[in-house]
């Protein structure tokens, strides 16, 4: 049977630390916790579970604070996990049988992360996969009979251990401001970090974040640097916050630039919305078809559902066409309990 450390970054979570804990204390064969600034009682609850309690000066970096706990693992494995997340009863046991049968060649072991849209701000699925488990040394194996090269692909293994996500608030506050951080320090943000940031804003972002980031994602709109889907990306944004702020020059610039492609829904959406708001209904509601019927979504999901089908419904009620509104309306709560 393998041995697990079990590593967490943590900073205030006095509410539900002891809640993670307990689902897990007795399936790991160590503890190690990292502090990262807690004014509250979190340090104090992780000492009465482990002694490896150590404290990491935060310099907004969430890599560089899971690497230090990493380093500080002595097990075979290393068990990543977020005060915010719960092992039932049912996947306890899952967990337990693979520690036991995990076979020592498989490097990383994927877990499905469940109710992550509660109080989510990144991701379009309730339920899907995350590496969760990794080995903590990897050997180095020759492959192939000829021609040999080192492996260098992770051998990993998809589990049926579903963590249950349980935050009690959205952090997309706190990440855009650490996004915003990062590009004014000069950072190049990654082709993942910039689709996420673009992701985050329409999933959980204020109107006054679009204003924000505005001027980042249209001088990454104009760079050679970004690939056609970055750029169809920052235009979602950059139209939006065009429309946010009533230039209508602004917003057809970037709406015109996917429009020319393949279109997708965030922006069909956006034309939507500048249409009802300018009190073309008619208009309005051919772009909220095509958000729904004949475009899809880059960034948010909702964008193809949810969003449209509610600006569909609204522009034949305000046409004084109900049998439309409430064609669409079934849609609308036919897809809401899916």
């Amino acid at each position: 049977m393998v041995t697990i450390s079990l590593c967490m970054i943590v900073k205030n979570e006095e509410r539900i630390l002891t809640r993670c804990l307990d689902s897990v204390k007795d399936l790991v064969d160590e503890i190690v916790i990292v502090d990262t600034g807690s004014a509250d009682a979190t340090r104090r609850i992780a000492q009465t579970y482990t002694d490896r309690v150590y404290d990491f000066t935060w310099i907004d970096d969430f890599s560089a604070a899971r690497n230090f706990a990493f380093s500080k693992a002595t097990c075979e494995y290393i068990y990543s996990a977020d005060a915010d997340e719960v092992l039932s009863e049912e996947n306890r046991v899952r967990f337990q049988a693979l520690k036991e049968t995990l076979l020592p060649e498989i490097e990383i072991v994927q877990m499905k992360y469940g109710n992550q849209l509660h109080n989510g701000t990144v991701y379009n699925f309730d339920e899907e996969y995350r590496p969760k488990l990794f080995k903590r040394l990897r050997n180095f194996i020759w492959e192939e009979p000829i021609h040999e090269m080192v492996r260098l692909e992770p051998v990993v293994y998809d589990s049926d251990i579903v963590i249950t996500h349980m935050p009690e608030q959205n952090h997309a506050g706190r990440d855009i401001a650490n996004f915003r951080k990062q590009i004014a320090a000069g950072r190049q943000l990654s082709r993942r970090l910039y689709g996420m940031y673009a992701r985050e804003l329409f999933l959980g972002g204020a109107d006054r974040d679009f204003l924000k980031a505005e001027n980042y994602f249209q001088m990454q709109v104009a760079s050679p640097d970004r690939s056609g889907d970055e750029i169809t990306e920052g235009c979602c944004v950059a139209a939006k916050a065009a429309r946010l702020r009533g230039d209508a020059v602004s917003f057809f610039k970037y709406t015109s630039k996917v429009i020319a492609g393949d279109g997708c829904s965030e922006i069909c959406c956006e034309l939507g919305h500048f249409y009802e708001t300018s009190g073309d209904l008619e208009e309005a509601v051919i772009w909220y078809y095509n958000a729904v019927y004949e475009t899809q979504p880059v960034l948010a999901l909702r964008t193809s559902g949810a969003e449209p089908l509610e600006g569909l419904v609204r522009c034949y009620d305000r046409l004084g066409l109900s049998e439309q509104a409430a064609s669409y309306r079934e849609e609308l709560n036919s897809r809401n309990e899916e």
